[in-house]
């Protein structure tokens, strides 16, 4: 596969407009990996420096929706010294309106999104994510519309509670070697599980970067115990039936999409198996 194309999404307001662009850019690449990385709520021109920076010598492209005239020329000018490709989503029409119609915009940024039901559906499952978050309480897994299975930073957490800002109920269970998983995870419906791995070597500076900070036993570091550890992970993947992931260099963005496109792509294939 190529290497991943960076879509950076920067509004003044939610970047839902650019966000529908950019899956729709997505949509024409089929082989090409995406990884979409938002920046909602640009207030300053401090904002506009992070989200160009962010970009700096990466494979991306700027999708931008920004409604004041400032930050606009601000985000052009600095792509351009970057030389990062961009996209002024909102500026060109808004322009090419003005002069069309003789009247100016209003120029203020979109109203915050509603308290509707797709709002609480997403503070729910939030909520969901936390609460069942590393095996705890895991009789909330018949509950869950995704489980995430791996070993110790692999990622797990991140990922339940970015998903439950997609909206979607997510709970994890953590692989401890020599510890089996709950007796619940088998119950559930193999559609809705996707286990995660990552790249010993990886792994093993994560861990022992967390073990440092945290003053932890340095037998949760070694190497020799994460391969151990892998392996069992990777057994218990094989005995679910599940799709496995790599996350060792992938963006929470990009592995939460592939998950969900994963789940719903398994959920259709057995309702097309069992009609």
């Amino acid at each position: 596969m190529s290497e991943v194309v960076e879509l950076h999404v920067i509004s003044d307001s939610t970047g839902e407009t650019a966000a529908k662009l950019a899956k729709a850019v997505e949509d024409q690449f089929p082989d090409l990996s995406f990884d979409v990385i938002r920046h909602p709520r640009i207030l300053s021109a401090d904002d506009v420096e992070l989200a160009a920076a962010r970009a700096r010598g990466r494979r991306a492209v700027m999708l931008y929706t920004l409604v004041d005239t400032g930050y606009r020329e601000q985000m052009r000018a600095l792509c351009k010294r970057y030389r990062v490709h961009y996209c002024d989503l909102l500026g060109h029409p808004i322009d090419a309106v003005a002069r069309v119609s003789g009247l100016p915009a209003r120029m203020e940024p979109g109203p915050r999104p509603v308290l509707d039901s797709a709002y609480f559906k997403r503070m729910r499952a939030i909520e969901f994510a936390v609460r069942f978050d590393d095996g705890v309480a895991a009789h909330g897994l018949s509950e869950a519309e995704i489980v995430l299975v791996g070993v110790s930073r692999s990622s797990k957490t991140p990922l339940s509670i970015y998903l439950g800002y997609l909206g979607y109920k997510t709970a994890n269970i953590p692989i401890v070697r020599g510890i089996d998983p709950p007796a619940e995870l088998w119950d559930v419906e193999p559609a809705r599980v996707v286990g995660l791995t990552i790249d010993a070597e990886a792994l093993h500076e994560i861990r022992t970067e967390r073990a440092r900070q945290m003053r932890g036993p340095k037998r949760y570091a070694a190497l020799l115990e994460i391969y151990e550890e892998l392996e069992q992970a990777e057994a218990i993947h094989r005995r679910l039936g599940c799709p496995v992931l790599e996350v060792s260099n992938s963006a929470i963005e990009e592995t939460a999409h592939r998950i969900i496109r994963l789940v719903e792509q398994r959920r259709l294939d057995a309702k097309a198996v069992s009609a």
